[in-house]
């Protein structure tokens, strides 16, 4: 169980770490997830003890965003003068993103459906 919670920070540091050496862009955990991704399609699967481990975050994931808020109360009047901009990405994330999964949905449901009906 630790060595599967070693691993997860593991990759979560080398990502972080590719991401400072080669100036990416991308924040580093986003990296190390796909490196973690990149490690269980290497292996076939999720081990059991992996499952129990990332459950156990998943279970306190709203832990996780306290610092989030901590930070956004520290920041009120700067997202105070900027709400504006701030509200219009956050609406045209949302709306991008109810898209987009709805693209894919009707994508993959179609794709499954296809699928049945010629076997």
């Amino acid at each position: 169980m630790l060595n599967y919670l070693t691993l997860i920070f593991s990759c979560q540091l080398a990502g972080e770490l590719a991401r400072v050496a080669l100036g990416l862009p991308i924040p580093g955990p986003v990296l190390g997830m796909v490196l973690l991704f990149l490690f269980l399609v290497f292996k076939g699967g999720i081990p059991e003890q992996l499952a129990s481990v990332t459950g156990g975050l998943l279970n306190h994931l709203s832990l996780l965003f306290v610092p989030a808020g901590v930070g956004l109360m520290l920041h009120f009047k700067l997202l105070g003068s900027d709400w504006l901009a701030i509200s219009a990405a956050l609406v045209v994330s949302t709306v991008l993103t109810i898209v987009v999964t709805a693209t894919m949905m009707t994508l993959l449901t179609r794709s499954s459906a296809s699928g049945k009906g010629e076997e």
